[in-house]
């Protein structure tokens, strides 16, 4: 079953609009909370078609996760009881709740260990909602929750930015054909991680 590419062929679609950069931004901050298409993806066209602007396209994208994750950690610390039949309709809460479990076992260690699972967690391409309901849910103090977001969420994003200047369109090509297998890839190391965790948590 595919699911990035159709969302890859969209999001280049939105890349083309004479408001691309606000689609951009509206786009990073609404995945950041619950929205399945990741920014790179509208990125990645957007730096091709115009690569002296790579890097702002790259810092708006940063900017609109940055808020993203803001509203994803006071929704999750307010407001995620209300939200719960939403996310399991959504197929989201098993994730929630691992993340949940994940990050309070970090927490029991020190805020700066949940610091370096976010930060990981900020790399990965589509969970990042879900680690921000979750680090509301179980308060992650902020400074240490917006730094990982910074680092996890920004090395991604320039890393694009960067990777479609210098490369051009083989950079982008190669985006395009391999979005499916490094999506699922991706999900599928971030899902062992947590099991892990959660594994060496209980059993520690």
């Amino acid at each position: 079953m595919k699911i990035f590419a159709p969302m890859y062929q969209r999001a280049i679609a939105w890349s083309r609009h004479p408001r691309a950069p606000a689609f951009l931004t509206g786009l990073s901050f609404i995945e950041a909370i619950i929205f399945p298409v990741p920014p790179e993806v509208m990125l990645a066209p957007m730096s091709l078609s115009q690569p002296k602007r790579a890097i702002w396209f790259a810092t708006l994208s940063l900017i609109g996760s940055m808020a993203g994750a803001v509203v994803g950690y006071l929704l999750g610390h307010y407001a995620f009881e209300i939200m719960r039949p939403l996310f399991e309709w959504l197929g989201m809460l098993h994730g929630i709740e691992s993340g949940i479990a994940t990050i309070k076992a970090k927490m029991i260690e020190s805020p700066w260990a949940v610091f370096w699972l976010l930060v990981a967690g900020g790399f990965a391409p589509i969970p990042m909602k879900i680690f921000t309901w979750a680090s509301g849910v179980v308060g992650v103090p902020w400074i240490p929750y917006l730094a990982a977001m910074a680092i996890g969420r920004g090395k991604r994003v320039y890393l694009v930015a960067i990777a479609i200047r210098l490369g051009g369109e083989r950079a982008e090509r190669a985006l395009h054909r391999y979005i499916e297998p490094i999506g699922w890839a991706a999900s599928a190391i971030l899902l062992v991680a947590i099991s892990y965790l959660i594994y060496k948590a209980r059993n520690g």
